[in-house]
């Protein structure tokens, strides 16, 4: 069995595949990062690899303690990886980036796959059918949109993520919710656009934590998949490790 660790901007995210099946899956923003792990390796004894995904910051300590208990892959720019990376800056590169790209090559070979991941902010990977990964966009996430208006301006509030009921917001709530959730509608579908002009087989895979409140409103066939960054992780340990 093999355990994955996704550290993120947030999040920790745990997750157990026995080979490629998922077994178990949870999330915290908070705790001891040692007693959950002892727990999930004393309800799953068979656990013999592990790897480690940070975005955010793991404690050495914690690295030291694990490498104690499972054979371990903390992933970084020099993992090798089961794609040709063609990114100019390969070390500013995020770790969960790689993940989501290698979830491509593993459940979508020899195809056109751009990933967008929906989360803390909105990142767009694209992968050829040739298995060659050339980069793509970051943006502003949807909870960080609502926050930036409320943060840099006097007057707007903070609102939670909410659909907006028009385009046209008749009260300033309204407004908010129109201008941060329809343009980023609009700016994905424009993304999926511009991109199926250049590769009309294009697929495209919707993931991350707004992936869920996104998925039916935008017009563009995608793939809507929560787990494909833990996948992908799985696949990155399955193919250094095995």
């Amino acid at each position: 069995m093999n355990l994955i660790i996704d550290v993120g901007n947030t999040a920790i995210k745990w997750a157990v595949f026995k080979a490629q099946d998922l077994v178990f899956k949870t999330s915290e923003l908070q705790g001891d990062f040692k007693e959950n792990a002892a727990a999930i390796f004393k309800e799953f004894p068979e656990i013999v690899q592990v790897v480690v995904s940070s975005v955010g910051h793991l404690p050495e300590s914690d690295i030291s303690w694990l490498k104690q208990r499972a054979e371990l892959l903390v992933l970084n720019h020099e993992t090798k990886l089961p794609f040709q990376n063609k990114y100019k800056t390969p070390k500013t590169l995020g770790v969960d980036r790689l993940a989501l790209v290698s979830a491509a090559t593993a459940q979508f070979p020899q195809k056109n796959v751009l990933v967008i991941d929906a989360g803390t902010c909105i990142t767009y990977d694209f992968l050829s059918s040739e298995g060659v990964y050339f980069g793509g966009a970051i943006s502003p996430g949807v909870n960080m949109r609502y926050q930036a208006l409320n943060a840099f301006t006097a007057k707007l509030p903070l609102l939670e993520k909410a659909l907006p009921e028009s385009y046209v917001g008749n009260t300033t709530n309204q407004a908010i919710h129109a201008g941060v959730v329809c343009g980023v509608l609009n700016e994905i579908d424009g993304f999926i656009e511009k991109y199926r002009r250049q590769y009309p087989d294009l697929t495209v895979i919707l993931t991350g934590g707004d992936a869920n409140f996104l998925s039916k409103q935008l017009k563009s066939s995608i793939f809507a998949n929560s787990n494909f960054l833990l996948e992908g992780l799985n696949h990155i340990l399955r193919f250094n490790l095995t």
